[in-house]
């Protein structure tokens, strides 16, 4: 898949193009992705995505914009296993934000992308304000034709990023992971740590937060990254609040029957099970007591779920 940083200052060719945040790329996504493969190879144009980087609810409101999803690291190689051929990541800053639904058609996906047939959802916005909607681009279409993603549905309700981060929210992993397709999982490469895990017996591998996580908790969770198969543990994440007041968030994983050095290796934790929230103790020898009980909770749960298979 070939990755582009902004929009060319002309087309120099055409694309089926779909539009949005695609944050958590979701089922939902999953099928505008698919379909928008499915029509691309109809047409005979490459596939084309065009997102945004940051959200643009967090150029608007940086400190009440909801947690992201996904990395754009992950999305775009979300996009690239969907059979995507092309992404336009467009920095959302204020010249975008200003720019007209008008413009925005004009300019951009007529005259940057050449855009012959798009597909968006029925509640798609664009344009300054969010004054353009799906009215507005069928009709400003005179180049391109229009297609509407209809609504994705898991037990009846309406699969969208908001309600896959409310899942997360209230623990709800499983239904998280029925509306993604898959186990909501955090990227990120292992990083050194103040060695605290393995002062207390429980080594951990470190990935640091560059933005605030969905979920937070001491949680059940399957490491992949680490040879052919994935391995199981137990991962807090979240602030810290028995070793330090005010700590950014951190992803701390105890991985079971496993001391191989990892540091610098690219991992991805799956979250399958919540054992309990963060809770703050009155010393480390209290906070060891309930890792050991967390350890043994969490093998219990693996070993559940092998009995169930």
């Amino acid at each position: 898949m070939q990755v582009y940083r902004g929009f060319p200052a002309a087309a120099s060719d055409h694309v089926a193009l779909t539009i949005g945040n695609f944050d958590g790329v979701h089922r939902g996504h999953q099928a505008m992705l698919n379909r928008l493969a499915e029509a691309a190879e109809d047409l005979a144009l490459p596939s084309a995505v065009l997102t945004f980087d940051p959200h643009p609810r967090e150029f608007f409101d940086r400190d009440g914009a909801p947690p992201r999803l996904s990395t754009l690291r992950s999305k775009l190689e979300m996009f690239a296993t969907l059979g995507i051929a092309r992404a336009y990541v467009a920095r959302f800053d204020a010249r975008l934000a200003a720019l007209t639904a008008e413009k925005f058609i004009a300019g951009v996906l007529v005259g940057a992308l050449g855009t012959r047939w798009i597909l968006v959802g029925e509640d798609f916005r664009f344009g300054r304000g969010r004054s353009g909607d799906l009215a507005v681009l069928r009709a400003a279409a005179r180049t391109f034709s229009v297609e509407a993603m209809t609504t994705v549905t898991v037990d009846g309700e309406r699969v969208s990023s908001s309600a896959v981060r409310a899942a997360l929210a209230k623990g709800e992993l499983e239904q998280a992971a029925k509306m993604l397709g898959r186990p909501y999982a955090i990227t990120g490469r292992v990083a050194h740590g103040e060695k605290l895990g393995r002062d207390l017996g429980f080594p951990t591998a470190n990935i640091a937060l560059r933005h605030k996580p969905a979920l937070s908790g001491v949680l059940a969770v399957r490491v992949r990254g680490l040879g052919d198969a994935p391995r199981s543990g137990v991962a807090s994440l979240g602030v810290r609040p028995t070793v330090r007041i005010g700590e950014r968030p951190l992803l701390e994983v105890f991985i079971f029957d496993f001391n191989a050095a990892v540091y610098g290796r690219r991992v991805s934790v799956e979250f399958l099970h919540k054992l309990r929230d963060e809770e703050r103790y009155a010393d480390l020898d209290a906070l060891k007591r309930q890792i050991h009980a967390d350890v043994a909770q969490a093998r219990d749960y693996f070993a559940t779920q092998t009995r169930g298979t």
